[in-house]
């Protein structure tokens, strides 16, 4: 019997904001590489995540969530980032939330079909809908006049249902040796993922009150010794929100440090002293240049 051919491929992870689309990245890669949080819009950048298998290698796109608002040049960047991410690869993961089909799930499908590549549905956060027999004709209403190369609920914060979509993907792929090492998860530099850690605690804990007006640049990332010596400044609009990530004695800023910290040191499997600095720089959510200098594509 001839072995199971190896397969390797890029796959783009498309879906509208907030659906699990990062959650699901960092569970096949099995590493937190991509940052999630309860807001909308918190994937900001494209990132590869390479998931190694004995079969094969998924290496997965995971982008910014495809939305119809663009008032920003944040947003336009952000939506240019998601449909830019469908070039050059073999297949795509449609991800949506279980019981629900918006406007901008179709946004994503069709800018799928457009692209011509073999979509996979990947029905997310099952273990929410309580009464599973809810689940079929929900997914024969999703199916109806879209083709899709498979359809599979999962959970991806439980990591149920990975093994089944993992196999249906593969078998989308080009049959090649694996394109990146075994130990490899992702493109990004560890000064990129630094940045992007305390991002993600700015998001978790001033969501609700700055949800899209700060960002986050590395200023510093040294190697001494067995330590990582890190400077990360948090970007601001306005002079109150600048008091408002500081918090009372510095107290918030304090522990959007620790908290970022922690997370650098399971990654990196290194120590780390983290410096944090809150800096204003009026409308870099809206000015393309801005942008482009703090990092985004």
């Amino acid at each position: 019997m001839n072995p199971t051919p190896y397969r390797a491929g890029h796959v783009a992870v498309i879906g509208r904001p907030n659906v699990g689309k990062s959650t699901l990245v960092n569970a096949l890669v099995g590493a937190k590489i991509s940052i999630v949080s309860p807001r909308p819009q918190t994937t900001r950048h494209r990132l590869l995540g390479i998931a190694t298998f004995p079969e094969g290698q998924l290496l997965l796109v995971d982008t910014p969530g495809i939305h119809r608002e663009q008032k920003r040049a944040m947003n336009r960047m952000m939506n240019r980032a998601a449909r830019g991410s469908l070039e050059g690869v073999d297949a795509a993961l449609l991800v949506v939330r279980a019981g629900k089909w918006e406007d901008e799930d179709s946004l994503a499908f069709d800018a799928l079909r457009g692209a011509g590549l073999p979509v996979v549905l990947v029905v997310n956060q099952v273990d929410r809908i309580a009464d599973k027999t809810a689940l079929l004709p929900y997914l024969a209403q999703v199916s109806e006049g879209r083709e899709f190369a498979g359809v599979h609920p999962i959970s991806a914060l439980k990591r149920s249902g990975l093994e089944a979509l993992v196999k249906t993907v593969m078998a989308l792929l080009p049959e090649q040796e694996a394109l990146y090492g075994e130990d490899e998860i992702t493109d990004k530099s560890q000064r990129f993922l630094a940045g992007e850690m305390v991002r993600e605690q700015v998001m978790r804990q001033l969501g609700e009150e700055l949800p899209y007006a700060t960002t986050v640049e590395i200023e510093r990332f040294e190697v001494d010794g067995a330590l990582l010596r890190i400077g990360a400044v948090i970007w601001v609009e306005r002079d109150g929100q600048k008091a408002i990530v500081i918090g009372k004695g510095g107290t918030r800023l304090r522990e959007i440090g620790a908290k970022a910290r922690v997370q650098m040191e399971h990654l990196f499997g290194a120590k780390v002293f983290l410096e944090t600095w809150v800096r204003v720089r009026e409308g870099w959510s809206d000015d393309e240049a801005a942008l482009r200098q703090l990092g985004y594509e």
